[in-house]
């Protein structure tokens, strides 16, 4: 099916304004999660995006390990991801913060803004290029629909506040839309995201980890677990705090997530195979007794 931002061949009807689709053009880059519930299979969030602005609010909502999370799917997608820190009026500390976030974020830009006040929105305008998509990706509550707002100079997506506890918002934004903005770009906003369910990202873990598997191509024996074996470069990193223990832990958390789903998809591949062979044979069955009993008449 297709996903926000497809290419997609349609057909139209002679009576109406309708359209039949016909069929998706191949994708250049897509955004892909896990899809929510029991059944394993990938959700493409948004399609043929060149930028991905992954938003995170500097209020409750600020969290180092969730940024890593959206860099490996990002990085994964094929799209350049662009990191927005919102809510500068809400921050005592932005300088800081902005430090922590460049310090992981491999080179990318790392642009802090208020989408409230309109504090930096004009740095975000200068990124989004004539005949680009962009996609806004991020929490509930980070102020992507506020963000949209003072891009487009105007008021199209609805807006709610954050909970002053925990900095969760309201989904206000329930759908993901195309929206053409006056630079000559488009912008896909999308709902906020309670989970972002790992799919695919083996590329993007190394790519945005680079610095921990450099790492342990160091260590003396190949197999390291990074425990207690001797001769481990990455826990002497830690030890002399060249590692940042919460990064190196993340790691192997997107690690072990990453290797369990790749088994979940091996067994979903494995069972509509095993479907399809059934279907077959029963099909290969059922014609081979018509024909017995056509013989036998």
């Amino acid at each position: 099916m297709p996903a926000v931002g497809d290419w997609v061949a349609c057909m139209r009807r002679a009576e109406t304004r309708e359209a039949d689709i016909q069929a998706v053009l191949p994708r250049r880059t897509r955004f892909s999660r896990a899809a929510a519930g029991p059944e394993t299979s990938e959700q493409v969030v948004a399609a043929n995006v060149d930028m991905l602005f992954l938003v995170t609010g500097l209020d409750h909502n600020y969290n180092l390990r969730r940024i890593e999370r959206y860099l490996a799917v990002a990085f994964e997608s094929g799209a350049e991801p662009v990191i927005i820190l919102n809510k500068t009026d809400l921050c005592l500390d932005t300088n800081e913060r902005l430090a922590e976030v460049k310090a992981i974020a491999r080179g990318l830009q790392v642009v802090a803004v208020s989408a409230a006040t309109g504090q930096a929105v004009d740095e975000v305008k200068r990124l989004i290029r004539p005949g680009n998509t962009v996609a806004l990706l991020g929490s509930s509550g980070v102020g992507k629909s506020t963000l949209v707002n003072q891009l487009l100079g105007q008021q199209v997506q609805d807006t709610g506040s954050a909970r002053v506890t925990d900095g969760r918002g309201r989904h206000t934004t329930t759908t993901r839309s195309l929206i053409p903005i006056p630079s000559g770009g488009m912008l896909i906003d999308t709902p906020g995201m309670r989970e972002l369910g790992l799919w695919d990202i083996g590329t993007g873990v190394r790519g945005l980890f680079e610095d921990i598997g450099e790492l342990a191509t160091q260590c003396r024996f190949n197999n390291c677990h990074h425990g207690s074996e001797p001769g481990c470069a990455i826990r002497k990193a830690l030890e002399t705090g060249c590692l940042d223990p919460g990064r190196f832990q993340n790691w192997l958390k997107l690690q072990r997530e990453e290797s369990f789903v790749q088994r979940q998809q091996d067994e979903a591949l494995r069972r509509k195979h095993t479907a399809n062979w059934k279907r077959t044979t029963t099909n290969y069955r059922q014609k081979t007794r018509f024909e017995q009993n056509q013989l036998d008449d």
